[in-house]
């Protein structure tokens, strides 16, 4: 049943609270509240985050939605930041095998204003099969620095980090950096070495990243515990 994303319907989740997740504690900043949009339980399951270019290729969008197809059914919740590009397939490709696959969604504004817009009715899919996440309270826009903010989320909850297409620049490699402090892998997926949107990609191969080919490269590195939902 469609339930409608309203200031009353999203969950307040306090630090220290039995649903809080544990995971979070590991940040050195971690939020003091979450809002919650979907099913709470969701937040215990091991998660496993795919991120990279907002400007991704037909081909890059394709692998993004085969990787959280495969590590969804595999029993991991895909978790990603709603945004454009890689984080959108990744969202629709974890839930692509029926309502019993779910995937979770970090954002960097209030649950109730989905950013960007073209991206509402996947926010409500999402909110309705899997789990919608923020720091930020009902009608809070968005703010640039909120998204990088976000990012620290997206890495704490996982147990590992997937880079599909993601420039030099790109905010994807900040997900990275903090995976990789926090102790999390970091996963990097190659491409043609003059191709712009694999720069980031390949930084994080030389700086120790390991090269993903395919789902079962990443299943393998990860130690994933019995999810009980």
């Amino acid at each position: 049943m469609h339930i409608p994303i309203t200031p009353k319907t999203i969950q307040e989740i306090q630090r220290g609270s039995k649903n809080y997740p544990l995971r979070l504690n590991d940040l050195p900043d971690p939020p003091s509240c979450l809002y919650i949009y979907g099913n709470i339980h969701l937040l215990s399951a091991p998660m496993v985050a795919i991120v990279g270019s907002r400007k991704a290729s037909m081909e890059g969008l394709k692998v993004s939605r085969l990787f959280a197809r495969a590590l969804s059914k595999a029993g991991l919740l895909v978790v990603s930041g709603l945004a454009r590009g890689i984080d959108g397939a990744a969202h629709i490709g974890a839930m692509s095998l029926g309502t019993d696959y779910q995937t979770a969604a970090v954002c960097g504004t209030g649950l109730d204003m989905a950013y960007p817009k073209e991206h509402a009715a996947l926010a409500n899919a999402i909110g309705n099969q899997g789990l919608l996440i923020s720091e930020y309270p009902a009608g809070t826009g968005p703010k640039p620095y909120h998204f990088p903010r976000r990012n620290r989320i997206i890495a704490a909850l996982s147990l590992g980090v997937v880079v599909i297409e993601a420039a030099e620049r790109s905010g994807s490699l900040i997900t990275a950096r903090l995976a990789a402090e926090l102790g999390r892998e970091v996963f990097a997926l190659p491409g043609p070495i003059y191709n712009p949107l694999f720069g980031g990609c390949h930084q994080l191969i030389q700086q120790g990243a390991k090269l993903a080919r395919n789902p079962d490269d990443v299943l393998e590195e990860l130690i994933i515990p019995k999810n009980p939902f």
